[in-house]
């Protein structure tokens, strides 16, 4: 606590004490820092209160974070007297349980002569936030914006030499490698090593990870919701939010769950059996963000990886780089229509296998019969009806687990 004025002058003080009271956002958490400029934390007495009420052996060692700790027991205090605002070893105990209630955890600072400072981390449970919303093996995450200190695009040998290495360095930082299925238990999904891959580099406090994952969906503001007391004590977990499409999609701090001792390894995940499921991919080709939205999300739901095109262009641009196993084409789009991008596609010699699903509002039979004689193997009608629909796809890219070598 703060000293006495005269005690103050003699240490070459201010007669009067400063006390500090900040929040602020940190990744997916509130931090609420409490300070003063006072006499600190007496670990000597804190020991000596401790072995008193048989806390710890007498003469134990203890490192000077472990004697902070004991002021947040319950009924436990220094205090020579009681008084109507302390002495009874109960509001540091009651902070500590509320704090602890709602997923949090608190963090004490002092020195001899310079003062304490309480911080409080507190995971935000209702706000709204911008959060960039990432895919690992079938499910989606989102990791809070503020988290995110570079995105990285890397070729297969650059992330084959990331792998092996372990680490980035970047800014005077080192950032270490981990993938994220492995931070959620996931033992099984494997890298999926494409022309372009997408690695993470996240900061939370002075804290680093390079996180590997399987594609990005985006950078979006979101309604962060309490996932319940059960999952609030989830370290790692900071809260959920609903899509539009009514996915629920958990929040996540990679960086926390990282550094818990129970997460798996990747290395020992790699040496496992190399069975991989493929996980087939199908392009998205629509002028509309709608339809490419809501056609994107029943496909991801269903397990497949998604690709999208806003015309015909745009497609044979990611075409470049991605083969999907199915696309599905609107026709009308500007800059190039899905007759002309299903005409190059079958005069590529690298393509003109590529099964071609339409979808249209353009019913008549000569559009149907056009876009047979150019290669189109199925057209159907928009609002096209999903069960059809995924069974034509799954037609020619099955979602069971296919050996890879």
């Amino acid at each position: 606590g703060l000293e006495p004025p005269e005690q103050r002058r003699a240490m070459g003080k201010p007669d009067t004490g400063t006390i500090r009271l900040s929040a602020r956002y940190s990744g997916a958490e509130v931090v609420i820092t409490l300070g003063d400029d006072g006499r600190g934390l007496d670990l000597d007495r804190i020991r000596a209160r401790a072995e008193e009420r048989g806390l710890i052996e007498a003469g134990a060692e203890m490192d000077e974070a472990s004697l902070r700790a004991l002021i947040l027991r319950p009924g436990f205090s220094t205090a020579a007297s009681v008084t109507e605002l302390s002495g009874r070893g109960v509001g540091m105990d009651v902070v500590k349980s509320e704090t602890a209630a709602v997923g949090g955890r608190i963090d004490i600072e002092s020195q001899r002569g310079r003062g304490a400072s309480f911080r409080i981390y507190l995971p935000v449970n209702l706000a709204v936030t911008q959060a960039l919303l990432v895919r690992a093996g079938h499910r989606t995450f989102a990791i809070p914006s503020t988290m995110v200190a570079q995105v990285r695009e890397l070729k297969a040998d650059a992330l084959e030499e990331l792998r092996r290495e372990r680490r980035i360095e970047w800014m005077g930082q080192s950032f270490e490698y981990r993938y994220l299925p492995r931070l959620v238990g996931d033992a099984e999904t494997q890298p999926e090593v494409q022309r372009f891959n997408w690695v993470l580099l996240l900061r939370a406090g002075a804290q680093t990870l390079c996180l590997h994952v399987d594609s990005l969906r985006g950078n979006q503001e979101v309604v962060v919701k309490n996932a319940g007391p059960h999952i609030a004590r989830i370290v790692g977990i900071s809260g959920a939010t609903v899509m539009g499409d009514g996915e629920i999609v958990l929040i996540l701090n990679p960086v926390a769950l990282a550094a818990r001792p129970d997460v798996l390894s990747d290395e020992v995940a790699a040496a496992g059996p190399r069975q991989v499921a493929h996980i087939p991919t199908v392009m998205v080709v629509d002028d509309s963000l709608t339809v490419r939205k809501i056609t994107g999300r029943l496909l991801e739901r269903e397990g497949y990886r998604v690709v999208t095109a806003k015309d015909g262009v745009d497609a044979l641009e990611r075409l470049l780089d991605t083969v999907p196993d199915v696309i599905l084409s609107d026709i009308e789009m500007p800059r190039m229509d899905g007759f002309d991008l299903a005409r190059n596609i079958r005069a590529d010699q690298r393509l003109k296998a590529l099964p071609i699903i339409m979808i249209t509002s353009r019913l008549a039979d000569k559009h149907k019969e056009y876009a047979r004689e150019i290669g189109v193997q199925h057209y159907l009608g928009k609002p096209y009806d999903e069960a059809e629909l995924l069974g034509l796809i799954a037609s020619y890219a099955p979602l069971h687990p296919t050996p890879v070598h």
